[in-house]
Parts: C-alpha cells; sequence; structure tokens
C-alpha cells in the first residue's frame, strides 16, 4: 500500500472545504430540529397527537417513515432528519468516493499518480477511508450536537450511528459502481439508482407493507435501530456487514480490471447517424439514457405516494384527530395538502435531473470532448443550448408524468384512473420554474466559474433542508424565500398565482443568458 499517506493527505486538502462544510450543515440540522421540536412541543400530549397523525398518514410514512415512540419528544425530533438526512448523507459518501477513483481515474490524474510507484489498491483504498470517515464524523459530531440538545444521551449516540451506517453503506456502494463503468457520471447514476430502490422499499415497507421490505433498505436500518424509541444496538451489524461485504467487492474489482476501464464494457456508438447531426440531437443522444432511468424513477416514486393518498381519508375515522382535520378544511383539503407535498418532494428531484444535465457541459469540457465538437462549425451557444434545452425540457416532462402517474394512482381505487390527471398535471408543473432557477444557476455557474460549477449542488442541497426542514427549524423568512421553491404556489388546494411563476421565469431566462453569453467569451479549460 505504497504511498497511502500522501494520497490521503492530498484527498484531504482537495476536500478541505467541502466535507467540513458538509459536516457543518448535518450537525447543525441535527441540533437545531431537536431544539426546534423541544420548543414546539412543551407537553407529552402534543407530542402524542402529533405522533398520532404521522403514523396515520401513509404518505407520510412513505417519505420519512414512523415515529416509533409516540411519547418522545427524541423520536419526533429526529423524525423528518432521519429519512432525509440519511439520503443526503449517502449521496455525500457515495460521491466522495467516486470523485476519488473513477473521476480521478477518468480524467487521467490515476496514471500519472501510479506512474510514481503507487500501489494498485490504494486510490480505492484511500477513497473508501475519506468516505468512510465523513460518515462516522457526521454521526459522531451529530450524537453530540443532539446530546447537547437536552435529548437523551443513549438516543443520540444511536441516531448518530445509524446515520453514520448508512453513511459507510453507501461509501461502499460507491466504490463498487466506480468499478462497474468506465464513467464518474453513470458511476453516480448507478449510486443514486441504488439510493432510490433502498427508497422505494422502505416506503413501500412502512407504508402499506409488508414490513419485512423495510429491513432489505440501508435506510430502513437507520429507523429501525429505533433511536430515542427503545434502542436496537445489534441492528447497526447489518449497515457494517454490508460495508465490509462491499468494500471488499469493490477491491476485487478493482484488482481484475486494467485502468481507464469497467468491469461492463460499453459498446462503441456509431460513427454517422441523425443522433449526431446537430448539438441538440448530440446533448439528447448523451442524455437519453439518465433520462430514461429518471422517468421510471419518477414513475415508481409518484405511483406510489399516489396509490397512498385515498388512504389519508381513514384519519378521519380517528376521534383524537378529526378536530384537527375539520380545522385544516376537511376530507379533500387534507388530501390535496399531502399531494401537495409529494409533487413538492417531487419538484425538487426534478431539479437534481435537470441541474445534472446542465453540469454535463462542465463534464464534457472537462473531459477534451467539448473541443473536438467546437472543432466543427458549431458555435458554443448551439453546442450549449443544446443541453439547456434538454435540462428544460426534461425537467418538465418530469413533472407533468409525475402528476399522471400521482393521478392515475389516486383514481385507481375508485375506478377513476384518469378523472384526476388533468388536476394533478397542473398542481406538478408549477414546481417547473423553481426548477429552471436552479439549472440556470447551474449554467451561469458553468459559464462564469466553471471549477465552481459542481457547487450548486449545494445550493441545491440546502433548497431541500429549507424545503424538508425549514419550518420545523423555524427559519427567517428571508433565508426560506432564498429557495425558489418557496415561492411555487402550495398546489392542489392552495391559491393559485402566476405571478410567481412569471418571476421565477424571469430569473431562469436571465440567468440562462448570461451563462450563455459568459460562456461564450472565455476560453475553454
Amino acid at each position: 500500500m505504497t504511498g497511502t499517506r500522501t494520497l490521503l493527505a492530498l484527498a484531504l486538502r482537495r476536500d478541505r472545504v467541502l466535507l467540513p462544510a458538509w459536516i457543518i450543515v448535518f450537525v447543525v440540522v441535527a441540533a437545531s430540529s431537536a431544539a426546534s421540536v423541544v420548543a414546539l412541543y412543551p407537553t407529552g400530549a402534543s407530542v402524542a397527537a402529533t405522533a398520532l397523525a404521522v403514523n396515520g398518514t401513509p404518505s407520510l410514512l412513505a417519505l420519512y417513515g414512523p415515529i416509533y415512540d409516540p411519547t418522545s419528544v427524541g423520536a419526533l425530533a429526529i423524525w423528518k432528519p432521519a429519512g432525509s438526512g440519511a439520503a443526503l448523507l449517502a449521496v455525500l459518501t457515495g460521491f466522495t468516493v467516486i470523485r476519488h477513483t473513477r473521476t480521478e481515474e477518468e480524467v487521467g490524474r490515476l496514471e500519472l499518480l501510479g506512474s510514481t510507484g503507487l500501489g494498485r489498491g490504494v486510490p480505492l483504498a484511500v477513497a473508501g477511508l475519506v468516505g468512510v470517515g465523513t460518515a462516522l464524523v457526521v454521526g459522531v459530531l451529530s450524537a453530540v450536537a443532539l446530546a447537547a440538545s437536552g435529548l437523551p444521551v443513549a438516543g443520540s449516540l444511536a441516531f448518530g450511528a445509524a446515520w453514520a451506517g448508512c453513511g459507510v453503506v453507501f461509501a461502499g456502494v460507491g466504490a463498487v459502481a466506480a468499478q462497474l463503468t468506465r464513467s464518474a457520471r453513470t458511476a453516480r447514476g448507478l449510486t443514486v439508482a441504488a439510493l432510490l430502490v433502498a427508497f422505494l422499499l422502505r416506503a413501500a415497507g412502512d407504508a402499506s407493507g409488508p414490513a419485512w421490505l423495510t429491513w432489505l433498505s440501508p435506510l430502513g436500518w437507520a429507523q429501525l435501530v429505533r433511536a430515542y424509541a427503545g434502542e436496537r444496538w445489534w441492528l447497526l451489524s447489518l449497515p457494517l456487514a454490508s460495508a465490509l461485504v462491499l468494500g471488499v467487492l469493490a477491491d476485487r474489482l478493482d484488482a481484475s480490471r486494467d485502468l481507464g476501464t469497467g468491469i461492463l464494457v460499453e459498446r462503441p456508438g456509431p460513427a454517422t447517424g441523425p443522433d449526431l447531426r446537430s448539438p441538440l440531437a448530440l446533448a439528447w443522444r448523451l442524455q437519453r439514457g439518465p433520462f430514461a432511468a429518471w422517468t421510471a424513477g419518477f414513475v415508481l416514486v409518484a405511483a406510489l405516494l399516489g396509490s397512498l393518498t385515498p388512504t389519508v381519508a381513514g384519519l378521519l375515522d380517528n376521534p383524537a384527530l378529526q378536530d384537527v382535520i375539520r380545522q385544516l378544511g376537511g376530507r379533500q383539503a387534507l388530501t390535496d395538502a399531502v399531494v401537495a407535498t409529494d409533487l413538492g418532494v417531487l419538484g425538487l428531484l426534478a431539479a437534481g435531473f435537470a441541474v445534472a444535465s446542465v453540469l454535463r457541459l462542465h463534464g464534457e469540457e472537462e473531459a477534451g470532448r467539448a473541443e473536438a465538437v467546437l472543432s466543427g462549425p458549431v458555435g458554443r451557444i448551439r453546442w450549449a443550448g443544446g443541453h439547456v434545452l434538454v435540462a428544460a425540457a426534461g425537467s418538465a416532462l418530469l413533472m407533468a408524468v409525475a402528476g399522471a402517474a400521482v393521478g392515475v394512482a389516486d383514481g385507481a381505487r375508485s375506478g377513476r384512473p384518469w378523472a384526476g390527471v388533468p388536476r394533478f398535471v397542473g398542481a406538478a408543473l408549477v414546481q417547473v420554474p423553481a426548477v429552471w432557477v436552479l439549472a440556470a444557476v447551474a449554467l451561469a455557474l458553468v459559464g462564469f466559474a466553471p471549477r465552481a460549477a459542481p457547487a450548486v449542488w449545494v445550493l441545491l442541497a440546502g433548497a431541500v433542508l429549507v424545503a424538508e426542514l425549514g419550518p420545523l427549524l423555524r427559519l427567517r423568512q428571508w433565508v426560506l424565500d432564498l429557495s425558489p421553491f418557496t415561492h411555487v404556489p402550495h398546489l392542489p388546494g392552495g391559491a393559485f398565482s402566476v405571478v410567481p411563476l412569471v418571476w421565477l421565469t424571469a430569473v431562469a431566462a436571465g440567468l440562462t443568458v448570461a451563462g450563455l453569453a459568459a460562456l461564450r467569451r472565455r476560453d475553454l479549460a
């Protein structure tokens, strides 16, 4: 393992800003959530009523999981962060491992380092150390922050360990994905696909059964530890064992392939064809595979959430909640609120697709393929415009498909699967201007500061945190307003206004024009 210490120091130096910033975000979210819940729910009765409402709403169970102890303030405090935080940590650790393995290999830096006598398995080992170490630091500091907030120490330690366990597992997933394909982009896609499968298993198991599905998901393991609700310490062995298996598998795969290749052999594309006749056609060819995967994922998630919507009406049978539901506006208002929440989550996911599509420009430039394309009779605006159009149209289509899937699944139980589709599609499409704003920010960064372009993922993560935890953390309104999704009408059920949609679209258009102009003027990497 020659060179391990040197390469580890280099990796930590490269991530000296990114990883500490993420760690601070996780710790602050955990501590703020605990402090806010303790202040908002001062009595056991208020905690129990909220937990009862959550556990009786299948769509909330699908999104975030159950509250295992309805009398525990700690269990309520970690309810949202446990699921959403575990997923974000999984993405962070998986992408970190890919960044220090496949990305370095793809751009040729590992080949250069290998010429210095670096051991063959050292890059993978170092990437694993960074990914696992990040997960462990997040877990330890989050546990300390929760305990310092006044929550029980045992539950705080269990929560931190559960978060860390999920991060460690997906560090292993990222390590395996990096060996399977020769593209870092595809490796990240495989990692996200694995996370989606884990979410669907956990969501289906928690919301409608069978319960054993939850046990197949690393996200489910994080919740089944039951922090603040009779901790199951033995369950932490599941992520540990899984991470070890994935680590060994990644090491074997790494040893069995040549540098610069992947286990999965990619077929060479055609030298000519209709898909290569224009920049837009080329952009579509490059992104149609990921778009198909995103579409399939959206259909599955939206159909699952939509199928659970009719069960919300069952809350009306609960005497303890009838007054609360009546104050909210009754059965239809409650159902609309749940659907609006679901569509808001899907809007954030659509922003992930749009941002990734725009950042493909940055990837093509770094890999040198953009220079080859632009050496022909193709201008920079046309080249970039193809990817921008795919991002804009693709994200709108994803939301339309999601709205249709929710509508069909919602109406299937009543025997009228298509009756509510137009209403739900319209409610889904109001998310699109906010999605376009984040995509336009990504394009502006590609144009003005290409090295900082990946930082747009931090902005997207911030939008996720504001949407999911902003009200719980009692953030100031100006902080909430920084997210474009704050300005989107809350549909269905809420008041519709076209004004914020026009403003969001105008902002997106302005950033797009500025980004394209900057890209046209600057030198290529």
